[in-house]
């Protein structure tokens, strides 16, 4: 367990079952593939702790409950996924996501919001996050979130396929540096960015329904997120399209869904 948990900046999370340092259980994770790191940044502490007694016999989790120290950690060390609520002391979520993707740090992001926060999903997944959840949400399906997020992660890190580049009208994708260009000019894009426009650019001309983009590029299919599909393609859009507010490029089929106009 990190010491950070026991920092002035982590809230309290009271008793907890740990594995000693010594352990064979703990021997034996450390020999096989390393634990997954992941900072949760959220000030509730009765949130945190229920994540946390959730989370740590699977993942290395790091508790911060100060926005701004959250921020300085996300962005000065290495975490394999971040959890980030919004409402946070001294530096909110949305200003956390912005500053990151500001600083090209494109850890993948997983937005916590109140129900009755849309504004701050939407805000939230243009600033860059990956995912959001609701809260009051399920721990089972937290803990699907999160890996279908590492899953991805991993995917885009792995060795390269044998095509490494993809090439649509003035549209080029390096599959292996993660690199893009329109019309010779090099685009900025965040990891799911990238994973959305790859799958597009793979498939010219056919219409992909929300669901089966959750799907593909998320690692999930449910019901009630299609706003997420609808952010990200709203961002690819603004930096994609010369004219965002008619698209020529990712086109919208009424009815169904989006589909890469290779023309």
């Amino acid at each position: 367990m990190s010491h950070a948990l026991n920092s002035p900046h982590t809230p309290p999370l009271g008793p907890l079952s740990v594995r000693a340092p010594g352990s064979k259980t703990d021997s034996a994770l450390t020999s096989a593939v390393p634990r997954a790191r992941i900072l949760l940044i959220e000030d509730d502490s009765a949130i945190a702790e229920v994540i946390f007694g959730h989370l740590n016999a699977d993942y290395d989790l790091v508790v911060e409950a100060d926005g701004l120290r959250g921020f300085q950690r996300a962005n000065e060390e290495t975490w394999s996924l971040i959890v980030l609520d919004v409402r946070l002391p001294n530096k909110d979520g949305l200003e956390i996501c912005r500053d990151l993707r500001a600083h090209s740090n494109d850890t993948p992001v997983l937005m916590l919001t109140s129900r009755s926060g849309e504004l701050d999903r939407v805000l939230g997944l243009e600033m860059g996050a990956d995912d959001y959840m609701v809260k009051p949400f399920s721990m089972l399906e937290l803990g699907a979130r999160i890996k279908a997020l590492l899953r991805r992660a991993a995917k885009s890190a792995a060795p390269a396929p044998e095509v490494s580049r993809l090439s649509v009208a003035n549209m080029q994708l390096d599959l292996r540096t993660h690199e893009c260009w329109r019309g010779g000019q090099a685009l900025t894009l965040t990891s799911t960015e990238f994973d959305l426009l790859a799958l597009f650019m793979s498939h010219p001309g056919t219409v992909f329904t929300r669901t089966e983009l959750l799907e593909r590029v998320w690692g999930y299919g449910h019901s009630g997120y299609e706003h997420t599909v609808n952010s990200h393609i709203n961002r690819l859009r603004a930096k994609l399209e010369d004219h965002p507010s008619s698209p020529s490029i990712i086109v919208t089929v009424w009815g169904v869904g989006y589909k890469f106009n290779g023309g």
